[in-house]
């Protein structure tokens, strides 16, 4: 940047330039490329009135030199000053476990704080990154306490959570073992209310057998349900061709034999019990 008697007169580009010797003079000479200042440490108390140590790296360019050179009097140091004032004041908007876990946050909004007086001095703010949040050496002790405390709680927890567990199966178990018990049991009184009876039907059959009629009232209910049985089968649809078993009229026989019996015994049985009233 060329100055003629003190006052600015041109900004030269590259190649070839010739000056006026006395009269002109370099007064700035400017780089346009990206440039990175080292943002210094600094405490900075945030919401929750914890203390910690910022610091970044922020890369500016420039894209209008005069006003770089004659807008401020140091634009780097001007640049580095606004950063950490606007550190400051984003950070102290913040509780400790937004800030240490918020820098995409912080970046975004130091971008927009500065745009604005950046523009002004002919600069540009490409990009910043935090690269350091520490909180004091008080904070980080009582912070590694809180997480210890915690995973303690939470293994707590999960144990707790296994006993209940293991808890909710073993009366699982019990309950089932109970109701198998119980069902076994009323399993084994089925089976021997089945058999006395059975044994009670056994009894009745033998002295109904024993008795004077009995083998023809065997033998009539006998041929009853043998010719009951085939009944079904002439009823059957799906029989096309029904072959009668020879024992047939051996069973109508006995039917027809039993039934005179019995009728016979029932009419005696009536008669002697008229002469024993009278």
């Amino acid at each position: 940047m060329i100055e003629r008697l003190g006052k600015y007169k041109v900004t030269l580009g590259a190649g070839l330039n010739i000056l006026t010797p006395f009269v002109d003079r370099v007064a700035y000479r400017l780089s346009t490329k990206d440039q990175i200042l080292n943002i210094p440490s600094q405490d900075v108390i945030t919401k929750d009135n914890a203390l910690v140590r910022v610091n970044a790296i922020c890369f500016i360019k420039i894209i209008d030199t005069q006003k770089a050179a004659y807008g401020v009097e140091n634009y780097e140091q001007a640049t580095i000053s606004l950063v950490m004032t606007s550190l400051r004041a984003t950070i102290g908007k913040m509780d400790l476990d937004e800030s240490l876990s918020s820098r995409d946050v912080i970046k975004a909004e130091l971008i927009k704080a500065m745009a604005d007086q950046m523009t002004d001095w002919g600069l540009v703010l490409r990009s910043i990154e935090i690269q350091d949040i520490l909180p004091s050496e008080s904070m980080q002790s009582a912070m590694e306490q809180q997480a210890a405390a915690e995973r303690h709680r939470k293994a707590a927890r999960n144990k707790q959570a296994a006993v209940l567990e293991a808890e909710g199966i073993r009366q699982s178990t019990i309950l089932k073992a109970e109701a198998e018990q119980e069902a076994a049991v009323r399993q084994s009184a089925a089976a021997v209310s089945l058999a006395e009876g059975t044994k009670k039907s056994n009894e009745l059959l033998a002295e109904g057998i024993k008795a004077a009629d009995g083998q023809s009232a065997l033998n009539y209910q006998l041929s009853k349900q043998y010719i009951e049985a085939l009944s079904l089968l002439f009823k059957s649809e799906s029989n096309k061709v029904l072959i009668m078993p020879p024992e047939l009229s051996q069973s109508m026989g006995n039917l027809i034999n039993s039934s005179f019996i019995l009728g016979a015994t029932n009419e005696l049985e009536k008669q002697d019990g008229k002469s024993k009233n009278s």
